[in-house]
This record gives structure tokens, C-alpha cells and sequence, in this order.
């Protein structure tokens, strides 16, 4: 593979830059971080949509805004989610590199 190549050592290079456990870490933050704040926003814009019902009589003005106001929830929740799992995927990715430094530490090598 191009972005993805196998070192000698096991180090497992991307875009040229060694994917170490701290590296992950802190991405795991920052991803995390912004899935932290999609979530406040998600709340907040529910709130306000709950709290501020439509004020129209006509049934097709109801249904569109309904429409409109699931649209926007949704994706916000979208959002939230994929970093929410990004974050999550980046700290299980942290443990495996960990792990596999430590076995890799542990066996003598072959040479």
C-alpha cells in the first residue's frame, strides 16, 4: 500500500509520519473535544425547537417545518456521533499500538 507501509521495526508510517500511541491520543482529544461540543449544540437546538413550536394553522407549513427541524437534529446528531466514534477509535488504536510496543519489547530479536 502506498499510505500504509510495514518498517522493520513494526512502525506503521502514514503519509510519511510514524502513528505512535501519543499521536493518537491527542487526535483522540481533539476528536473528542469537537464531538463534546456538536453534542451542546445538538441539546441546544433541540431545546429551542421544543420550546418554540410552529405557530401556523396550515397543515403543509406544519409538515415542512417538521421536516426541516428532524433534517437539522439529524445531522447534528450525525455529527456528534461520528466524532464521538472517531474518538473512540482513536483511543483503541492508541492501546493496540501500546501493546504491540511492549510485545515487541519483550521478544529479542531475531537478528
Amino acid at each position: 500500500m502506498t499510505n500504509q507501509t510495514q518498517n522493520s521495526n513494526n512502525s506503521i508510517e502514514a503519509n510519511g509520519q510514524k502513528v505512535t500511541p501519543l499521536r493518537c491520543l491527542i487526535g483522540s482529544f481533539l476528536s473528542g473535544s469537537l464531538g463534546m461540543a456538536m453534542y451542546f449544540m445538538t441539546y441546544s437546538i433541540a431545546h429551542t425547537f421544543a420550546t418554540k413550536p410552529v405557530t401556523s394553522t396550515n397543515q403543509l407549513v406544519i409538515r415542512i417545518s417538521a421536516a426541516v427541524r428532524t433534517l437539522v437534529v439529524g445531522m447534528a446528531s450525525l455529527g456528534t456521533f461520528i466524532f464521538g466514534f472517531v474518538a473512540l477509535g482513536l483511543v483503541l488504536l492508541a492501546i493496540q499500538l501500546f501493546i504491540q510496543g511492549l510485545k515487541e519489547k519483550s521478544t529479542p530479536s531475531s537478528n
